[in-house]
């Protein structure tokens, strides 16, 4: 591979690593703002909602930006962003003052996917673009799992908050280094919203649309409840809680490298072999989810979620490059921004139904409503992969 594919995906790469250190250090915090403020397991829900609102309302925004300024600009504005609203979740001092925080962190995390998936697509060459998405999707799950690391280990040496200062500091640096060796664009146009009208008219890629509020919902709740989870009820350390965190990011890493090279390497028709590819990755969350709700020894935990790691958290590069199978290149900025937003919309609702369902009747019933959500969007992705796509010329080239 040439040297201006390696330059762009690292530099994405790198990008997607340090805004998700900073936008995912909340997940890892969730047992400190429980002590800090005094929350029941609901209203821990509720930070990570305002953490995704604030993603949600602004993604189409943001995507139309990136449409006009081009993704150079924004992104590098966006990590600067980024690192500022870490730093005000830190400084939060009372609860109301947090929600504002971590809303106005999501707001800014908005900037990520359609600003890479821009520069993927953009700039990679036909083959090799399922490969450099699964790369790219690597730098969530390791920021988040470096996000885990620093936020619960430095606590106990440091202060809470220590995770987060880092964290801004590394934002700000890339952000220079970003600004500095991304290659300078034109603007890109007028800003203008997709054209989700004729995208609605896309029967298989409505489906997927639907399927991916189940995954969301699956992916940021898993997130947002390990440390708490593996706290509460498996009775280990907070610190212990963030290395089983970690070790859900990095194995969620692994999947998504995987998945991308099988979605790049295996015979078929594209439509067909990426969509039974997340077919099975949304049939063994579920299961996972039920091993979890089961699980009540430390190493018991780790293994489990690591396991459930590489499945719900590895599956959202395969989800945009099946998306890229059914929709034509000029359409996947507004495709992605509305694949985005179910993936989003479910972090909003499924987070406080977890809590309260913990409050009420305990762990297990809430991994149980994940598991029956997982079971459902991989009945609606069937149904997309049974459906033929009306593109003649899709996103995904062979």
């Amino acid at each position: 591979m040439d040297r201006s594919y390696w330059r762009t995906v690292s530099l994405v790469t790198l990008w997607q690593v340090s805004a998700s250190i900073c936008y995912y250090a909340v997940f890892a915090a969730t047992p400190f703002f429980r002590d800090e403020f005094g929350l029941s397991r609901f209203s821990v829900g509720l930070v990570v909602t305002a953490l995704t609102l604030g993603y949600a309302i602004w993604l189409l925004p943001v995507g139309a930006l990136v449409d006009r300024f081009g993704e150079g600009r924004t992104l590098t504005l966006g990590l600067v962003g980024l690192a500022a609203g870490v730093t005000l979740v830190a400084g939060a001092p009372t609860y109301a003052a947090l929600l504002a925080a971590v809303f106005f962190l999501g707001s800014l995390y908005a900037t990520a996917m359609p600003g890479t998936n821009k520069a993927i697509y953009d700039n990679v060459t036909a083959g090799r673009q399922n490969l450099a998405i699964g790369i790219k999707q690597v730098g969530v799950t390791a920021g988040s799992g470096i996000s885990a690391l620093l936020v619960t280990g430095l606590a106990g040496v440091l202060f809470w908050q220590a995770g987060f200062v880092i964290a801004a500091g590394v934002g700000v640096v890339v952000a220079g280094c970003f600004a500095l060796w991304y290659p300078q664009q034109r603007d890109g146009g007028r800003a203008s919203y997709p054209d989700f009208r004729g995208l609605s008219r896309n029967r298989p890629y409505r489906t997927l649309v639907a399927a991916g509020f189940f995954l969301g919902a699956a992916l940021f709740t898993t997130t947002g409840y390990t440390v708490l989870y593996v706290e509460e009820s498996v009775g280990v350390s907070v610190a212990f809680g963030g290395v089983v965190l970690a070790l859900v990011q990095l194995f969620g890493s692994g999947g998504r490298l995987l998945t991308g090279w099988l979605s790049d390497t295996l015979p078929g028709d594209p439509q067909h072999r990426i969509g039974a590819i997340l077919i099975v990755q949304a049939l063994a969350s579920a299961v996972l989810f039920v091993v979890v709700a089961m699980t009540s020894s430390p190493w018991g935990a780790a293994v489990a979620f690591s396991a459930l790691g590489f499945f719900v958290l590895g599956n959202t590069g395969v989800y945009y490059s099946y998306m890229a199978t059914l929709v034509s290149a000029d359409e996947m900025g507004g495709a992605t921004a509305g694949g985005q937003l179910s993936l989003v919309a479910g972090s909003v609702v499924a987070p406080p139904a977890f809590g309260y369902l913990a409050d009420t009747v305990g762990y297990r019933g809430s991994w149980w409503l994940l598991a029956v959500g997982s079971v459902v969007a991989a009945g609606l992705l069937l149904a997309a992969v049974r459906l033929e796509s009306p593109v003649d010329e899709p996103a995904m080239r062979e």
